[in-house]
């Protein structure tokens, strides 16, 4: 099923663009993103989290059904073809690519952008966290404006 900001209207969005196989960037900043919302308590309600992978050739819905409720955060995992990827990205302005690599799962591993977004509870964008912001200082941004 197709899903779009109107999906989460009303709610704060934490997004994320990576892959299942991404062995640390990706892992990372969504074990920060569990943090961040376990340190929100009882205004995390108001904020929903979303991995949107640049890999749909591996990360199927199964396969990220699978890897995303690891985080125990209410991350919910996104895939699709690779074009409605292709222009999802766009709209963000992430970059991805496909990089060879032999000892990679499927012999290929992903190079992408790594910020997490914030976008408010009418979708308009707010700002960017580079990767390795602690968590700690992107909770103390996103409480503020949540209790707000």
């Amino acid at each position: 099923m197709a899903r779009t900001e109107d999906d989460y209207s009303g709610r704060w969005m934490l997004v994320f663009f990576g892959f299942v196989n991404c062995p640390d960037i990706c892992p990372t900043t969504l074990a920060e993103v569990a943090a961040v919302m376990d340190g929100l308590g009882e205004d995390a309600a108001q904020v929903q989290p979303l991995f949107i992978t640049i890999d749909p050739e591996r990360d199927t819905p199964s396969v990220l059904a699978d890897f995303v409720p690891r985080f125990e955060a209410g991350i919910v995992g996104l895939t699709g073809t690779p074009d409605q990827i292709d222009r999802t990205a766009d709209s963000f302005h992430i970059f991805y690519e496909k990089v060879k690599e032999v000892a990679a799962p499927g012999g290929y591993t992903m190079g992408h952008s790594s910020q997490l977004f914030l976008f408010d509870p009418e979708g308009g964008y707010v700002k960017a966290w580079s990767y390795g912001t602690p968590a700690e200082e992107i909770l103390a941004d996103l409480s503020g404006r949540v209790a707000g």
